[in-house]
């Protein structure tokens, strides 16, 4: 049997108060004490008595811009002679420059031959030598040289980078295709 719709409602609130009778309220809630860290970063504020004006706050400061950061050196391609003088830019593509230091990256696996070859450079650059030959090789037949594609993504990584100028194919007495001219900074001197 269905109770009206009268007799629903009381049932319900007197069975809402027989379960709420022995609930009791809860307590305030305390305040959740502070991180030391987070009263450290913050200043008292000071006590002003109630007959003087609080201080003027000073206005706050703007953050100071940081200094842009230098810019990456652009990567070299071959024959990129961006930044040198016409007549050292020909005399270094014709190949009419001493060369100053050799080195021979053949038959090398390509690990071993970017470590000889960061290091040749580096020393190289220490010395104040000018123009160096690198000798890659033509690589196999059926494929490129390996050694060949990847010299002038080594020679735009550090160390090699900082100390590199420019670089260009050889002229066919010093191995064409199989090897690279690279022109150092030249080496200032510090004492003035």
């Amino acid at each position: 049997m269905m109770p009206a719709a009268g007799d629903g409602d009381d049932n319900d609130e007197d069975l809402f108060r027989r379960v709420f009778a022995d609930a009791k309220p809860l307590k305030k809630k305390r305040p959740v004490p502070e991180h030391p860290a987070a009263k450290a970063g913050r200043k008292a504020a000071p006590k002003t008595s109630p007959d003087k004006k609080p201080a003027a706050r000073p206005a706050p400061r703007m953050p100071v811009a940081a200094a842009p950061a230098p810019k990456p050196a652009r990567d070299l391609a071959a024959g990129d002679y961006t930044g040198m003088d016409r007549r050292t830019a020909d005399r270094f593509r014709k190949g009419k420059m001493d060369i100053d230091g050799r080195l021979d990256l053949h038959g090398m696996y390509q690990d071993a031959a970017h470590a000889a070859l960061n290091d040749f450079i580096v020393a190289s650059a220490a010395m104040g030598r000018r123009k160096v030959l690198v000798i890659t090789g033509r690589g196999s037949r059926e494929g490129t040289g390996v050694l060949r594609e990847r010299l002038p993504q080594w020679l735009n990584q550090a160390p090699c980078r900082d100390h590199v100028v420019s670089f260009t194919g050889a002229r066919p007495q010093h191995g064409r295709d199989g090897a690279f001219y690279v022109l150092l900074r030249r080496k200032r001197d510090r004492d003035g």
